[in-house]
C-alpha cells in the first residue's frame, strides 16, 4: 500500500471515530434531558397529588369523628377503610417525590443534635397501634451512654420509619419485631448504629441487593401479598449516605430479616 494511501484510511478512521463519538455524546445528552423531564414530571405529579389526597383524609376524619353527625358501625368501617387507604396513598406519594428530589440531587441535609432514642420511641409509638392490632410484640433496646447524633432528623426518622414499617408488614401474626441502638468504633470513628429486626418472612442472599435498588420488588407478581412502590429501601439508602452513613441487612429466607444503619457522631456536611 502507498504511504499516501495508509495516511487516508488512517484520517478516515479518526473522522468516522469522532463521528461516532458526537453521535454518543448527542444520544447521551438526550437520554440525560429525558431522565430530567421524567424526574421533574414524577416531582409536579406527587405534589400536585397530595393536596386532594390530604383532603380525602381530612374530610374522612371529619367523618369519623361523628362532627357532622353519628354514624353507624358500618359506615365507621367504611369511612377508616378510606382514612387508611387514603394514607397508604399519601405515603406512595411521598416516596415518589423523595425518590424525585433525590434523583434531581435537590435533597439536602438539615442537621442538628438529637438523640436516636427519641426518634425510635416516636416511630414505634406511632406505629404501636398497627402492632397491637396484628399481635406483634416489639423491644426497644438503647445501649446507656450512646451518643447524640449531629444529622437530619427527619431524614432519620424517615429511615426508622421505613425499616420498622416494613418489619411489621412482613412479620405474620404473633410474632416480633425490635429496634436495637449501639455505638460502635468504625475506623477510629464513632458511629450511632440502628438495628430493626423481624422474625417475619426473610430475604434470600440472592436478593439483599435487590431490595436496595429503585423500583425493584423481591415478589414482582401482581399477586403478590405485599404491594408498594419499590421505593422505600432505596430511599433509606440513600437518605443515610446524605448523612455520611451506610446501610446493609441480614437475613436468610424464612428466619425474618435484620437491617441495619450506622451514622457518624458528628456533621455530615
Amino acid at each position: 500500500m502507498h504511504p499516501l494511501d495508509s495516511t487516508t484510511t488512517a484520517e478516515h478512521r479518526v473522522l468516522q471515530l469522532e463521528e461516532a463519538l458526537n453521535e454518543a455524546a448527542q444520544i447521551n445528552a438526550e437520554l440525560q434531558s429525558r431522565d430530567a423531564l421524567k424526574t421533574q414530571f414524577l416531582a409536579n405529579i406527587s405534589h400536585d397529588l397530595r393536596t386532594p389526597l390530604t383532603a380525602i383524609i381530612t374530610h374522612a376524619e371529619i367523618l369519623r369523628d361523628g362532627i357532622l353527625g353519628p354514624l353507624s358501625e358500618k359506615q365507621r368501617d367504611s369511612v377508616a377503610s378510606i382514612i387508611g387507604g387514603g394514607r397508604q396513598l399519601l405515603e406512595a406519594v411521598g416516596e415518589i417525590l423523595t425518590y424525585a428530589r433525590g434523583a434531581a440531587n435537590q435533597l439536602t441535609v438539615s442537621p442538628s443534635e438529637f438523640h436516636i432514642a427519641a426518634v425510635v420511641a416516636q416511630v414505634a409509638a406511632l406505629n404501636e397501634p398497627l402492632m397491637v392490632k396484628k399481635g406483634l410484640s416489639v423491644s426497644v433496646d438503647v445501649t446507656p451512654g450512646v451518643p447524640s447524633l449531629v444529622a437530619d432528623r427527619e431524614q432519620v426518622t424517615h429511615v426508622v420509619s421505613n425499616l420498622l414499617g416494613n418489619a411489621i408488614a412482613f412479620t405474620p401474626s404473633g410474632g416480633r419485631v425490635w429496634v436495637a441502638v449501639t455505638a460502635t468504633n468504625e475506623r477510629g470513628t464513632t458511629h450511632v448504629q440502628v438495628e430493626v429486626g423481624d422474625t417475619g418472612i426473610g430475604i434470600a442472599p440472592e436478593h439483599h441487593d435487590l431490595v436496595f435498588r429503585e423500583f425493584a420488588q423481591v415478589d414482582p407478581s401482581p399477586s403478590r401479598r405485599h404491594h408498594g412502590t419499590g421505593l422505600g429501601l432505596t430511599i433509606a439508602r440513600r437518605l443515610v449516605e446524605l448523612n455520611g452513613g451506610r446501610i446493609w441487612l441480614d437475613s436468610q429466607l424464612g428466619e425474618g430479616s435484620r437491617f441495619f444503619f450506622a451514622l457518624p457522631v458528628g456533621d455530615p456536611r
